[in-house]
């Protein structure tokens, strides 16, 4: 209990680092509960070293707190490679260089004639045309040699790859050989022979076929070992040619290297330059080079490799380091090797930092519109210009004649920034866990695009580049329609989006594999393509797409844009122009206008029918209809609630002849925040069906007649003005609030002709068809219930459950739907994803167990920290967040604060934190606080028991249930109710 000594060392919370007590671990009770280390005298006052001065000099001046520094560098101890699993990928790469070695050597043959292959072995590559001249046959590789990330010490786990280069022999190939695929051919027929030759040798495991990054023209022979370390790793065969033996200046952009009378069998007096096929040609050629230049840089940073690490870990977590035209690890060691070069890091930086300049380069600088190089040679190379004419992104090697970026779209690189700016945006909020939400949170695009859609068919792209005239740019990518139509398609969605969307972004296809024995797949061999749109929530609703005057010279492009949906219109302020005006009327059908749009666009422009679309961002919509006769989403009820609502309380509020004024008005009721799964429908009685009681003339139903329907009442609370008038005694409070509601009735029914039923608790009031019961409050009862006299006549103050119930009833729930319908008015969705998440839980029977306020809160961290997405932007995208969040929360161990209106501080979060491990035994399960209550506001009290069954046990459920949902989004192929899915 005494203050350590100035200097003394810090003792690290569990909640923000391992604590180590005389270097062991940290201490763990039976049930996974973190709790602190008791240390002794002398370790608790021991004076620090001036290694851990330094230490923690660093971890004040570089990071929030030393918690970010260890979990940096547990990190890296988790990614990097162990001695042991070096010791395995030596031994193996050795052995398959030795049984390289001795590939036997073959006469010379047609390239075409394959009947030298045997044992089943394919060839990887798509033989169309299947014309093509030269002489083939094979020998023992020159050199065998590693490249890549492994010799470079930039190799991490999972997923580890090492790469292996086969040098081709030069007799084996021809100067000519870059004409018409017939290097890219020579290449996957040597690779036939060497996984032929591989094929009997016992040292080897498992071999299959794939691509790198996807690029059908660059195959590459994957090669497991034997045994129990089949897993562990994979090395990748790469087949080049000789260093030097093609002349980098044949592989210019503008340059053609793929004949148009071979590929088409017409003629043509102009050839189109093929950019993308020289790209692929020259990747071969140039990655020695590039280990080099890597390897020098390195060298000169000790951080290096830790920092590109970093880096991977953060492309992996948003999907962004595979597939086709994907920002590799590679692009990101070259990144850093660029940022290096030109000082615009330090050698001396860490890690954390080289990360952090990192992704602040990639935030603020487009490579779409100035690329950069590396390259500092002759002025022979292309210039950046003539690279931005070929390609969507730039970024030259050192060469200067490669474009790394060949085959990365617009919309990825985009992306890319997109992350990056993000990640800046909450690394320095000390609120966020930065760690977690910077390199431990998987970004899925369905967790991520607020609408997602796919096209299904992809052979249906062939007519797409028919109808676009795209047989130049099918050439360039030797016949893969996919690739070739991809940027026209996206193209054509952003500016038919336009300023609906923020983003627009793209799945990259994923790597292909498959067995020696087989065929190369066909280009339509993968998923659909997924498209994902994160909306821009003040555009994306509208149902009219308005254009230029009919005059302008872009009336004629906006007409060619949108084809017979384009229309000359006149508006109030006078104006013609033309316009494009879509079906919806309610809210459901104004969030799927982009699908709407998309849909025509794709059909008009790229011959891609309907059928073929396949919108995934509307189906739980169906989820939240209610009523009986005309379906709704329950957003216009809700409304309709709220806007009655709204012309109660101004009615209210200019009330003359009470004895107190109303200091406030307030609702009390989910339907007032949007949040009710069914809000109240207005209905209109049948007097029929009652009879009026005399006295009262209350309505009575009649005993022959069915029962009439449950009208569910809306409270409201209505604070009075204090005053001394008001009594100190609890009954004579009741009775004055009594008094309130009779008189509020008289007002209301003599003012606005209003049926009102008073009560001595509320008061009833039949207002269009809805009923809002309004409970008259006094800010001092809650204290008054408090306070008790003692025989010996003292004046007693503790809390009861009485006052606390009282208390949420008349300021907490108020307070709460005041805040949430701000948060509505922020965010259009987010009473929709609050009743997708209640119809859920209550489809699980959790209802009874997480109430209302509860479930709401629970949503509203959504979108209060959204950390590492945006917040949520359609009812779909939240629910599926909300799932995670269900089944991710480590709720043993961590408190969930909602930061509503941005009241807490980092002070406010570490009390939180530290009064929340300090009493967790005493705890339920699960413990949510906000800045109206920071340690009270707890779930589950008195039902551990339930949520140890509904969370504990069933966490995997949950985990699963999320899984499933996006796993039938994903891969349904056909529009089921979505309620089977749950």
């Amino acid at each position: 209990g005494k203050t350590p000594p100035a200097g003394g060392r810090k003792v690290f919370h569990p909640n923000e680092g391992p604590t180590r007590a005389k270097r062991g671990k940290p201490e763990v009770v039976h049930n996974g509960l973190l709790r602190p280390v008791k240390l002794s005298r002398g370790d608790l006052y021991k004076p620090p070293t001036a290694d851990e001065l330094n230490q923690l000099k660093e971890a004040e001046s570089l990071f929030h707190c030393s918690l970010l520094k260890m979990q940096m560098e547990e990190l890296l101890k988790e990614v990097s490679l162990s001695e042991r699993r070096k010791q395995l990928i030596d031994s193996f790469v050795q052995s398959v260089t030795e049984q390289l070695q001795t590939v036997p050597q073959t006469s010379d043959m047609e390239l075409s004639d394959l009947s030298w292959l045997s044992g089943g072995v394919k060839v990887p590559f798509v033989l169309v045309p299947k014309a093509a001249k030269g002489k083939f046959h094979m020998a023992p590789p020159i050199s065998v040699t590693i490249i890549g990330s492994y010799p470079l010490g930039t190799c991490t786990k999972p997923g580890i790859s090492v790469d292996l280069a086969v040098a081709i022999p030069a007799d084996v190939l021809h100067p000519k050989d870059a004409l018409n695929q017939r290097y890219p051919r020579k290449r996957a027929i040597y690779l036939a022979g060497l996984a032929q030759h591989l094929a009997a040798s016992p040292a080897i495991g498992a071999m299959r076929y794939s691509c790198l990054h996807g690029n059908r023209l660059r195959p590459i022979l994957l090669l497991s070992p034997p045994g129990k370390d089949s897993s562990s790793f994979i090395l990748r065969l790469h087949a080049c040619p000789p260093p030097g033996f093609f002349k980098p200046s044949r592989f210019h952009p503008q340059r053609n290297n793929i004949r148009t009378d071979w590929y088409t069998g017409l003629g043509s007096s102009h050839e189109p330059p093929t950019p993308h096929y020289n790209s692929s040609v020259l990747g071969d050629m140039l990655p020695r080079a590039h280990l080099q230049f890597l390897t020098t840089v390195s060298s000169q940073c000790a951080a290096f490799a830790e920092g590109v690490a970093l880096l991977k870990v953060w492309l992996r977590q948003r999907e962004l380091d595979q597939g086709v035209g994907c920002f590799s690890g590679f692009l990101g060691s070259m990144l850093l090797a660029y940022l290096l070069s030109c000082h615009r890091v330090s050698n001396t930086m860490t890690a954390y930092q080289l990360l952090r300049n990192s992704l602040h380069f990639l935030a603020f600088n487009d490579l779409t519109e100035n690329g950069i190089t590396l390259a500092k040679g002759p002025d022979s190379t292309p210039s950046l210009a003539e690279f931005h004419t070929a390609f969507q992104v730039v970024f030259v090697d050192p060469s200067g004649h490669l474009n790394m970026c060949a085959d990365m779209t617009a919309c990825t690189y985009k992306q890319v920034q997109h992350e990056a700016s993000l990640s800046l945006q909450f690394w320095d909020d000390p609120t966020v866990d930065g760690f977690h939400a910077l390199l431990m949170t998987p970004k899925p695009m369905i967790r991520t695009s607020d609408h997602v859609f796919q096209l299904c068919e992809l052979v249906k792209l062939q007519c797409c580049c028919k109808k676009l005239n795209l047989l130049s740019e099918l050439m360039d990518h030797s016949g893969n329609y996919v690739l070739t139509a991809l940027p026209f398609i996206l193209s054509l969605l952003q500016r038919g989006l336009g300023q609906r969307v923020r983003l627009l972004t793209h799945s990259l296809t994923p790597d292909p594999e498959w067995p020696v024995e087989s065929d190369a797949p066909k280009h339509n061999a993968q998923p659909p393509l997924s498209f994902g749109l994160l909306l821009n929530p003040e555009q994306t609703a509208s149902v009219l797409e308005r254009g230029p005057p009919a005059d302008s010279p872009k009336a004629e492009e906006f007409r060619q844009l949108w084809g017979s949906r384009s229309e000359l219109r006149r508006f109030q302020d006078g104006d013609i122009t033309e316009a494009v005006v879509w079906e919806g009327e309610t809210t459901c059908q104004k969030r799927l206008v982009p699908r709407q749009l998309i849909t025509h666009l794709l059909q008009l422009h790229a011959d891609i029918p309907e059928s073929c679309v396949r919108y995934i961002g509307g189906m739980l919509d169906d989820v939240i209809k209610v009523g009986r006769e005309v379906c709704s989403t329950g957003e216009e009820e809700s409304l309709k609630v709220v806007q009655s609502y709204d012309d109660l309380s101004r009615k209210l509020w200019t009330l003359e002849g009470l004895p107190l004024s109303i200091t406030s008005v307030q609702g009390a009721h989910p339907a007032l925040r949007y949040t009710q799964v069914f809000p109240p429908v207005p209905l209109k009685l049948d007097y029929s069906f009652f009879d009026r009681e005399k006295l009262s003339r209350s309505l009575v139903p009649h005993e022959v007649k069915p029962c009439p329907v449950y009208i569910t009442p809306i409270q409201v609370i209505c604070h009075m003005e204090g005053s001394g008038k008001w009594p100190h005694d609890r009954v004579a409070i009741r009775h004055i609030k009594a008094a309130f509601h009779i008189s509020l009735g008289e007002l209301l029914t003599q003012h606005h002709h209003y049926t009102c039923q008073p009560s001595p608790t509320h008061l009833d009031v039949w207002k269009d068809g809805l009923v809002f019961r309004i409970q008259v409050a006094y800010h001092r009862e809650p204290q008054v219930l408090r306070e008790s006299v003692s025989p010996e006549g003292l004046l007693i103050v503790r809390d009861n459950a009485e006052a606390q119930a009282l208390e949420m009833a008349t300021m907490q729930r108020p307070l709460l739907t005041s805040t949430l319908h701000g948060l509505q008015q922020l965010h259009p969705c987010f009473g929709a994803v609050c009743r997708l998440a209640k119809r859920w839980l209550g489809a699980q029977l959790f209802s009874d167990d997480i109430t209302e306020d509860t479930a709401d809160l629970l949503v509203a961290s959504l979108f209060l920290q959204p950390a590492p997405f945006t917040p949520p932007g359609s009812p779909q995208v939240g629910f599926l967040r909300f799932l995670h969040l269900l089944s991710s929360f480590d709720w043993r161990n961590n408190p969930l604060v909602v930061n509503l209106n941005s009241q807490l501080t980092a002070a406010d979060y570490t009390e939180i934190k530290n009064d929340f491990i300090a009493s967790r035994e005493s705890l339920p399960v699960m413990f949510m606080a906000t800045p109206s209550d920071k340690k009270n506001l707890t779930e589950y009290n008195g039902g551990g028991d339930i949520i140890n069954i509904g969370v504990e046990m069933n966490c995997t459920f949950l985990l699963v249930g999320s899984h499933t949902v996006s796993r039938s989004l994903d891969s349904s192929s056909e529009h089921t109710a979505p309620t089977s899915h749950w």
